[in-house]
């Protein structure tokens, strides 16, 4: 997918930096620029009325941000963006963009694999939240940030983003309190621990085999 999308860097466009919790957009903005990952990561979120968080993406490199909107009469963002450290993208405008996928069809049919394929992954991401419960959830996030950021070693694999308790929760879509007690119940099992501030997985059969996971490769299973 990272070749398609360097062929979007083709459209002009402006490059916008982004301080480590600035949002990039908020959900309900009027939306006017679609964007590209280049450097950092930002969480793609959305905000219920009771208050709580669900994390949906921890867009990285080469991700796009925003293209759902697209071609509606009057977009506006249905989800936010913030970055989870310091961040770089590249926007361009809708009306620019769509200019340049009337005259170009290959790079429209190239922007469409690339959304299939995005909403491929939160599908299975869905899924998993709905089917395997609360712990379900956590281990399917702990499992697609492995494959994402996941450092291997031969003890296990270590994830090498800094993650809060919180943001695991918002990932797993269940309160901070259950959370902890399902990460104190996996390193008692064994099955992670913590180096720092960072998660060391020491047996992601275990995780998969309770998911019943269908090992449906990194270009899918993943936070991204």
């Amino acid at each position: 997918m990272e070749s398609l999308v360097r062929q979007l860097y083709e459209i002009p466009g402006k490059v916008l930096m982004l301080h480590d919790g600035e949002y990039l957009f908020h959900e309900g903005d009027p939306a006017r620029y679609f964007y590209i990952v280049r450097t950092g990561q930002i969480f793609i979120t959305k905000y219920a009325t009771s208050g709580r968080v669900l994390s949906l993406r921890l867009a990285a490199r080469s991700s796009i941000i925003g293209e759902l909107p697209l071609y509606e009469e009057n977009p506006t963002y249905i989800f936010n963006a913030i970055a989870q450290s310091a961040a770089e993208v590249y926007a361009i405008e809708f009306p620019v963009l769509q200019s340049y996928l009337e005259k170009r069809p290959q790079m429209a049919v190239n922007l469409l694999r690339i959304i299939s394929a995005h909403m491929r992954k939160q599908h299975t991401k869905f899924r998993d939240l709905l089917l395997y419960g609360k712990k379900g959830a956590l281990y399917s996030t702990l499992i697609r940030l492995a494959n994402s950021y996941g450092k291997e070693d031969e003890d296990g694999i270590l994830i090498s983003v800094p993650l809060t308790n919180q943001e695991l929760a918002n990932y797993s879509a269940t309160a901070r309190e259950s959370l902890n007690r399902m990460l104190s119940e996996l390193r008692k099992a064994g099955i992670i621990e913590y180096r720092g501030h960072l998660i060391f997985i020491k047996d992601i059969n275990y995780l998969k085999e309770a998911i019943q996971c269908e090992n449906c490769g990194c270009e899918v299973c993943n936070i991204e």
